[in-house]
């Protein structure tokens, strides 16, 4: 199936997060690729301390994420 319910749902969160990180002066690509590559570091983990380090306003985002003045 194509249209379901949990696909909408996984839609709304990626635009959310891309609308997001787009409002704090991110590159969306750069940032998707560092959530993914962090959130998969930490997939076992019981501990979710490191959240705040990716979210889109930390001051720890690698400089990759962020847009340049122009």
């Amino acid at each position: 199936m194509i249209d379901t319910i949990n696909g909408a749902k996984a839609s709304a969160i990626i635009y959310s997060i891309a609308d997001t990180d787009k409002a704090n002066q991110l590159k969306p690509y750069h940032y998707f690729e560092h959530l993914l590559i962090e959130l998969s570091k930490h997939q076992d983990d019981t501990n979710l301390d490191f959240i705040d380090e990716l979210l889109p306003w930390s001051k720890t985002l690698p400089k990759e994420c962020l847009k340049t003045e122009q």
